[in-house]
Order: structure tokens, then C-alpha cells, then sequence
């Protein structure tokens, strides 16, 4: 399979076998019924949006969340998702940076009041119950943006990171063929839209035939729930964070003789721990497991690796791949190239690094630019390239900022610190990451409070946390707080965070 347009793949598999299933849940959807409904929406907004600025995709993990994306971009617009749980300010800042045409409500609408015009889920249905229009297809392609996905940035204003068609493909050829995905796999389908781990699902999926199967919010966060669901599933293809496996390996039926039916294992969004790759091997020996590096930057992944028994004798952390053939990876420091062997922040160049920040020029100079006629990206991650018998293999050695990897979310710590000290019961606040095996474990808080009116440190913890949880989204909320009077400083008067970092993680 080699994919040249993303929508047109997709139709293709609607015209030659309409009745496929494309989504399977209590309720399944076929590829016929996404064909449809799309071009149902897709008319609907080329009568009512203006112009050609982004829409907003607005729910959980719904069938109807993939109509939407796929009518944007029958109608050459890109999509933003937005998870339902986002708390309002930071759809607020979405919303600001990024001038939305359209918000198409999927879930109940839990955002702002805004100008912006929103099509809810009410009138979604009414749509697809109405008689087909024919309406001037535009499809996204080339160097368009196809969607866009918001990371948390450093002033607490998210960074909208545009990914095009043309970066896109890239990325879905390379995981089909790399990762041996064939005609008609069924796909788990865990993290949220707005969390690009979800693209390693959803378009190598559709584009080849597949079926995603979703498992939702609901199911995830309870553990009886989780775990009677597991073997019911019935996939092919295994997509999570190695921090969702953590969890789902506490079962011990979780194994090759309870839920046979997986064949690959794919990991990305942060480290995987040795222990959890072992304990992987050792329940589904069977299946392929694959270990993937990329930002969110560079089109979700950029490099991947089958984890082995001999793998991990050989390794001290797991290796996070090979490069894909249409793309190059170098480490610098600064501006300097570093010799091969030697650690150095990873550079990534080729045809799935995005073209930049939405609306943020100064954030895309200080992170994207041109190396060899194409684009490229400073990760912030620190890492090595080796020589080996099948190629050049890349090792991580972890961040060189602030910036981390949490339960399979980037988060950059000064966003967090933002938002804490604006808190009224907060004077100054610095979060440092705890790190278990290589990993961050847990977020501490260390804050040095105003007066108030607390007997005791856990009701002004409790305080401090359902303020904070207004403003960011659970995942960034710290686990631990230290009330302390006063910050340690570096000698230029800056808060000292190594320092406090060095004091939770002692050698």
C-alpha cells in the first residue's frame, strides 16, 4: 500500500466495500457511512464557513469526531481537536491563538461563550439525517495543513503545531510498510484526538482498510472495567503509551492466552522502561513489539525499533529506533555539529517536520529551520547515533530543558509554573519532575504560599489543586506539594530548578 492523497485512500475503501467496518464500539460504523456523512458536513461548511481559517473539533472519542476531520479536509481546511475534559481557559487560549472559522460540538460544548459560531451535535444529526448535496470538493493536499495539534508552551500559551498533507503521508507510508500493517487490521483506540499518538491509529488505519476500535475515558479509569473490557476487544494492532501498558500488565491475565488476537505492539509519546518491555516480552511472546521516537513536531514518529530479548541485554535504556529512509536525524550543540557517537540535542530533517507554530513566528524561528532545501527541527532531546549491522540506531539520553514526558503527555514545566503562581494562594511556584528507571514517576510542586487561612497542608494542597484545575489540563496537576518560605535562586537571581531537581532525584 502506498498512499499518495489521505482522503482519497480512505474514499477508496468506501467505494469498493461500503459496508466495511471502520469503527466498532457498542455501535459500529462503516466506511460507507463516513463517505456519507462527511459529504454531508463537508456541503454543510462550504455554505456556512467564509473562509478557509481552521475548524475545531470538539468531543472524546466519537465516530462522529472522524466525520469531521475528514469534511474539513474534503473541504481544504485543516481541523484542530479539542478534547471535552480541556479545561475552559486553555480552550480560551486555543481559541485566541488560533481564529477558528467553526466549532463543531461532537461532545456537549464545556468551553466558553464565544463569538465563534458552533454547530452542535444536535444539529450534526439532523445533517447526516438530510438528502446528500453536491457541494465543490477541495481536498487538503501537498504542503496545506492538514490538522493542527496544541502543546502546552512556556508562557502558558499553547503552541499550535501545523502538520501537512504532504507531512502526513510521510509518516503513514513509513508505518505501514515498517511496521508490516496489512489490509483490514483492527486498531485500538485509547488516546484522545487531541494527542498526536492518536494519528498512529486513526490514519494508517483508514487509509488501509482498517477498523478503529476506541476505548474511552470512561473504561480507562476504572480498573475492574479496564481489565473485564481487554480481552473483549479483539485487536490487531496495540497503539498506547508505555505508561497506559504499565497499568493494563497489573492484570495478570493480560497475556497471549487470554487476548490472542494482538500481533503488534507499538509505543510512543515517552520512554519505555526496560522493565515494562520485559514483562511485555515475556506475556506475548508472539506478538511484535516496536519501540517509537518522534515529536509532535516532526508528524508523531520518526523512528522505530523491535524490542527483543537480545535487545535489552544489549542496551542500557531502550533504543528509540531507526530513522525512517526519507528522513535524517543529526545532533548539535548549539549551532555545532556533533561527531557521530557523541551526545547532542537531535535534530530532525525531512518531509514530515512541520512547517512551524500557528500564528507564533517568534517560537517557530527559535525551534524550525532549513537544513538541505528541507525542514528541520530542534527536539530539545538529548541523544546519540551509533553505527550498527542494520544502520545508524538513535539512543536517548532524555531532555535538555524543562520540557518532559508524563504519562505520554509533553509538558513543559514553566507552563505549569504559570498558572500555579497566578493562583491567589500562591506567591511563587517551581514544578521538577521525579524520576523512577528514567522516567518521570510523578510532578512536584514546590510553592511558597500566601498567608491563608488553613489548619493543616492538605486542605491548602486541595485548595491550590481545584484552583489549578481551571486552568490546566489533570495530567499537568503535580501529584506532590512542599511548602517551603522562600525558592532557592541561581546566582543571577533566577529560580534554581536543577537544584531542586537534583535535591528529588538523588544519585
Amino acid at each position: 500500500m502506498n498512499v499518495t492523497n489521505i482522503v482519497q485512500a480512505i474514499e477508496h475503501w468506501g467505494q469498493i466495500d461500503p459496508n466495511r467496518v471502520v469503527y466498532r464500539e457498542e455501535q459500529t460504523y462503516t466506511y460507507g457511512q463516513l463517505i456519507e456523512w462527511s459529504d454531508k458536513l463537508a456541503a454543510f461548511l462550504e455554505v456556512t464557513a467564509k473562509s478557509k481559517a481552521p475548524i475545531v473539533v470538539y468531543g472524546e472519542l466519537e465516530f462522529e469526531m472522524l466525520v469531521a476531520f475528514l469534511a474539513a479536509s474534503k473541504t481544504g481546511r485543516a481541523y484542530i481537536p479539542i478534547e471535552q475534559t480541556t479545561p475552559k481557559d486553555r480552550v480560551e487560549l486555543i481559541l485566541s491563538v488560533a481564529s477558528p472559522e467553526l466549532i463543531i460540538s461532537v461532545g456537549d460544548w464545556q468551553g466558553p461563550e464565544t463569538q465563534i459560531p458552533l454547530v452542535d451535535n444536535k444539529k450534526i444529526s439532523e445533517l447526516f439525517a438530510e438528502e446528500a448535496r453536491t457541494y465543490e470538493r477541495q481536498l487538503v493536499e501537498d504542503e496545506q495543513t492538514y490538522y493542527i495539534i496544541f502543546t502546552s508552551g512556556t508562557t502558558g500559551v499553547p503552541k499550535g503545531v501545523q502538520i501537512s498533507h504532504d507531512n502526513l503521508v510521510s509518516f503513514v507510508n513509513w508505518e505501514l510498510s515498517d511496521f508490516h500493517l496489512r489490509e483490514g487490521m483492527q486498531f485500538l483506540s485509547q488516546a484522545p484526538y487531541s494527542f498526536d499518538l492518536s494519528v498512529m491509529g486513526v490514519y494508517p488505519a483508514l487509509t488501509s482498510g482498517g477498523c478503529l476500535v476506541p476505548l474511552k475515558k470512561s473504561v480507562i479509569n476504572d480498573f475492574k472495567t479496564l481489565f473485564t473490557t481487554l480481552p473483549k476487544l479483539a485487536i490487531n494492532v496495540w497503539i498506547s503509551t508505555p505508561s497506559f501498558m504499565k497499568i493494563c500488565l497489573m492484570e495478570p491475565t493480560f497475556d497471549e492466552a487470554h487476548v490472542p488476537s494482538i500481533e503488534r505492539f507499538l509505543f510512543c509519546g515517552e520512554e519505555l522502561p526496560k522493565k515494562t518491555a520485559a514483562a511485555l516480552l515475556e506475556r506475548f511472546p508472539e506478538a511484535e513489539i516496536y519501540n517509537t521516537y518522534g515529536p509532535t513536531e516532526a508528524t508523531v514518529a520518526i523512528s522505530g525499533i523491535q524490542v527483543t530479548k537480545e535487545l535489552l541485554e544489549t542496551y542500557s535504556r531502550v533504543p528509540i529506533g531507526y530513522v525512517k529512509k526519507d528522513t535524517c536525524v543529526f545532533c548539535m550543540d548549539g549551532d555545532t555539529l556533533v561527531e557521530k557517537g557523541q551526545v547532542g540535542e537531535l535534530i530532525i530533517n525531512g518531509p514530515s517536520v512541520s512547517k512551524g507554530y500557528l500564528n507564533n513566528p517568534e517560537k517557530t524561528v527559535a525551534a524550525f529551520f532549513k537544513h538541505q532545501g528541507q525542514a528541520a527541527y530542534r527536539t530539545g532531546d538529548s541523544g546519540r547515533i551509533i553505527d550498527t549491522e542494520k544502520g545508524q540506531l538513535l539512543l536517548y539520553e532524555g531532555r535538555i530543558d524543562f520540557q518532559v514526558k508524563f504519562h505520554g503527555y509533553r509538558i513543559e514545566l514553566e507552563d505549569i509554573d504559570h498558572h500555579l503562581s497566578s493562583l491567589p494562594l500562591v506567591k511563587q511556584a517551581v514544578v521538577v519532575p521525579r524520576y523512577v528507571e528514567n522516567k518521570v514517576e510523578q510532578l512536584i510542586a514546590y510553592v511558597v504560599p500566601e498567608e491563608h487561612s488553613f489548619e493543616k497542608e492538605f486542605q491548602l494542597t486541595k485548595a491550590i489543586k481545584e484552583s489549578l484545575s481551571e486552568f490546566v489540563m489533570d495530567y499537568m496537576i503535580p501529584q506532590r506539594f512542599v511548602y517551603v518560605d522562600h525558592l532557592k535562586q541561581t546566582a543571577n537571581g533566577k529560580i534554581d530548578r536543577k537544584s531542586l531537581i537534583n535535591e528529588v532525584n538523588p544519585l
